[in-house]
């Protein structure tokens, strides 16, 4: 082999072993076995145009197009010429596959599925590392600038990896420079001759004792350099006092309590669309709360504050230990009510990550391990590979409870916050901001602005929640977003976030959970499918504050949901002129009993002084008893549309029963009876029935729209199936167990929906306006039999005037 293919064979070689530092970012690995066989062909070429020879600048020009076709053949053969010759629309398939692949990078967490965006800038930029080596190495002869290429591909592997193997990686990329600055030196060695090779004797008894002589000394002597520095590279760091990079690669690497530190700039997003599309909803968290109402409880992991227009990522912010108490959340006043809750909060074991889920905000933290605390977002993060593997930790939070007036008062951000949390890439489509200008339009102040941009995502602006659509989280995927109307919650925070950036409202984006489920023993516990995102946005006096525009998900908090019309908190009421009665001489009945007596009814007559109370000009009995019966009546007006729909449910499912053929109805009424209920079910949690679709259709629709997973979607699809038999089939199949069926649906319907929600189809469902519906139909068929009857009777009159006439 000659000097010249050694070289070249070094430079595939060292180029390789750099190329291993990518390893750990996506899976499966087999990626690396094609790039190897592409720059292969690549570094073939090179060699076969310099054996002809070709000029150094149309080698690596002949080696550059033939890195270009492979790829055009790969990923672009359809759009080629040929199939192999990139045309206008094979560079437009590159731009977009591009595109893409940033997208991919932004939402994947490590490691990533290796998607064909994804495999392009792995391969390309393989290609292009190998080209540039192969280029300074072999074919201008200067193998150490070689070197900072392959520095460059290891350094971006390497700072964006959560490997715990990175020192095996600098060992090999360290390797193939090394190797490849040794076969160059062989190579420079072997044209000046062994001028340095030591006498004639040495070098003939090497060669008697070797046959053929060992490494001369300068080569013997290098590879102790070579050897020397790396361990000097590998060791002397571990010596030096630690740098306190804070997340860099994964793994915080802080210095312990004291000290500072930074979490740099990588994106904790996890894959919310896989966690959301799993088929088994793994749990991930259980806990148990002494708060009176969890549906607020999300459990925060990470704030994501930086938008660059390729996605939101979590800005580099400085870590410390952390304290017995966190500092008072960022903004939040005196006069703002809060409510302190304790928690316990256990993670599964296989659940490993750096951030901590947490309720927001955390005032305590207990937990043992290496963690560190990130003030500004109010998370703590794990230092030195700890994980959230196993750990069981208690947290103590505040519930903060704003009233829509102290949000619609709140007065100016500070300036530094504003500038950074209003920060928007140039690269934003103008339409982002003209939607929000637009679905805000009369808005007085920002609390109303962000109510107005919550309500048009969750339900006005005609959105639809689906974990089936393109992921992306950049500014292209906002305007798609925005176009299309169909996303999952990532798609809702991060448009709602930008938006309000551009109406100037600090905004940001959180990651974490829901609150998850109620079990039997009084926990909650927190799948896979919980994973979540929402935006919190900034206001003073009470801090940053949770929106929920995604629909179907989480629960909307009760401080957007009031009249928002005003401008501002009304003033209060002026004090009547009319003085107050004198006090009695004596203590009445309510001020002599005592409160806590009064409420279990401990205060009778005796606590009245005795005796028969006066007459007076109070109301009489019979006057009383009227404003009774008229405020029962009111209250049973009112209750009218929870009282028809208990009925029509006990109706309908007493006609579905368990036991098919136990009630008087048919196999085909009490299917029908039961698809009824669900579809109304549906109506009343926000679902509305559409009855130009088919059982199936519908089936669909009440699944996608209302969050349905698992058991409960199944027994939705079961119960169209049943439809469709009695409805197409020659022959009604058997009904099942429809009864339960219903249930699970409806019990399915409740949880995921918010409070409000669940008072509401409760207390007024939707449903109920079929009560005005039959009234409407009965009416006209009384109108019809009425009308009918006075028909007969003319008839029968004018029958009787001509025998009056006779007569």
């Amino acid at each position: 082999m000659s000097s010249r293919a050694r070289l070249a064979l070094c430079a595939y070689a060292a180029t390789m072993l750099a190329a291993c530092a990518l390893l750990p970012l996506v899976q499966p690995v087999t990626w690396i076995i094609q790039a190897a066989l592409l720059l292969a062909v690549q570094s073939g070429v090179g060699a076969l145009a310099r054996r002809v020879p070709l000029a150094r600048p149309l080698t690596v020009a002949a080696q550059a197009v033939t890195a270009l076709l492979m790829l055009t053949v790969v990923f672009a053969h359809g759009q080629a010429l040929g199939g192999i010759v990139p045309g206008p629309e094979a560079v437009e398939h590159f731009g977009a596959m591009l595109r893409t692949g940033a997208d991919d990078i932004g939402q994947y967490s490590i490691p990533a599925p290796t998607t064909a965006s994804i495999r392009l800038m792995l391969f390309g930029g393989v290609l292009v590392v190998g080209l540039l080596v192969d280029a300074l190495a072999v074919t201008f002869r200067s193998a150490a600038p070689a070197g900072l290429p392959l520095l460059a591909l290891y350094s971006v592997a390497a700072g964006i990896s959560q490997s715990s193997a990175a020192w095996l990686w600098f060992v090999l990329a360290a390797s193939g420079y090394l190797l490849l600055l040794l076969a160059e030196s062989k190579e420079r060695l072997s044209q000046w001759g062994r001028v340095f090779g030591g006498s004639p004797r040495e070098r003939g008894s090497a060669g008697s004792a070797g046959g053929t002589g060992g490494p001369s000394a300068p080569v013997r002597t290098g590879r102790r350099i070579g050897v020397a520095a790396l361990g000097f590279a590998l060791v002397l760091p571990a010596a030096l006092p630690a740098m306190d990079t804070g997340l860099l690669g994964g793994a915080g690497r802080g210095t312990g309590a004291g000290g500072g530190g930074t979490i740099s700039a990588v994106n904790p997003l996890v894959s919310l669309q896989n966690s959301l599309t799993q088929s088994d909803d793994r749990e991930v968290l259980r806990y148990r709360t002494n708060a009176v109402d969890t549906d607020g409880m999300y459990l925060r992991i990470v704030s994501l504050d930086q938008f660059d227009g390729t996605a939101w990522k979590s800005s580099e912010r400085r870590i410390q230990g952390v304290p017995k108490e966190l500092p008072r959340p960022e903004g939040l006043g005196s006069d703002v009510g809060t409510t302190e809750v304790k928690t316990n909060i256990s993670a599964a074991g296989w659940y490993a990550q750096n951030w901590l889920p947490l309720p927001y905000p955390a005032t305590k933290v207990d937990i043992k391990g290496r963690w560190r605390f990130e003030p500004a977002g109010r998370t703590l993060v794990g230092d030195r590979g700890q994980t959230t593997r196993g750990a069981q930790y208690g947290v103590d939070s505040l519930v903060v409870q704003p009233t829509p007036a102290q949000l619609a008062s709140a007065p100016p951000a500070p300036d530094a916050l504003l500038r950074e949390y209003t920060e928007v890439p140039g690269s934003l489509p103008g339409v982002v901001k003209s939607t929000a200008e637009q679905v805000t339009k009369g808005a007085t102040n920002d609390y109303q602005r962000a109510v107005k941009l919550q309500d048009w995502f969750a339900s006005e602006g005609g959105f639809t929640y689906d974990t089936q659509v393109q992921s992306g989280t950049g500014t292209e995927a906002i305007a798609r977003f925005l176009k299309e109307k169909q996303g999952f919650c990532v798609h809702f925070a991060f448009t709602m976030a930008a938006m309000a950036r551009t109406l100037h409202i600090p905004a940001r984006v959180s990651v974490g959970f829901t609150p998850g489920t109620a079990q039997p023993d009084g926990t909650m516990s927190v799948g896979l499918r919980d994973a979540h995102a929402w935006p919190e946005l900034y206001f003073e006096g009470v801090g940053w504050t949770r929106f929920e525009p995604t629909p179907t998900r989480g629960s909307v908090p009760s401080y957007t949901q009031a009249d928002n019309s005003s401008d501002g908190p009304a003033s209060p009421a002026q004090p009547e002129s009319t003085s107050s009665p004198a006090p009695e001489a004596t203590p009445s009945a309510a001020s002599a009993c005592p409160p806590q007596l009064r409420k279990i009814s401990g205060c009778g007559a005796a606590a009245q002084g005795g005796g028969v109370p006066p007459a007076g000009r109070g109301t009489g009995l019979g006057a009383e008893v009227g404003l009774g019966l008229a405020a029962l009546l009111v209250v049973l007006l009112l209750l009218l549309p929870m009282l028809w729909r208990i009925r029509a449910r006990a109706r309908r499912l007493g006609s579905g029963g368990r036991t098919p053929g136990s009630a008087g109805a048919s196999a085909a009424e009490r299917t029908l009876s039961a698809w009824q209920e669900i579809t109304d079910s549906a109506w009343d949690y926000g679902v509305r029935p559409d009855d130009s679709l088919t059982p199936r259709k519908s089936a669909d629709r009440i699944v996608r729209t209302g969050g349905l997973a698992g058991p409960a979607a199944d027994a939705v699809h079961r119960a169209a199936h049943a439809v469709e038999q009695v409805l197409y089939a020659p022959r009604a199949g058997e009904v099942g167990r429809l009864t339960d069926d219903v249930l699970l649906v409806r019990a399915a319907l409740r949880t995921g929906a918010g409070r409000v929600t669940r008072v509401r189809a409760v207390l007024a469902p939707s449903s109920s306006v079929r009560v005005v519906w039959e009234i409407s139909r009965r009416r006209e068929r009384a109108a019809d039999l009425w009308g009918r009857r006075r028909a007969g009777l003319g008839r029968r009159m004018a029958n009787l005037r001509p025998s009056r006439q006779r007569g």
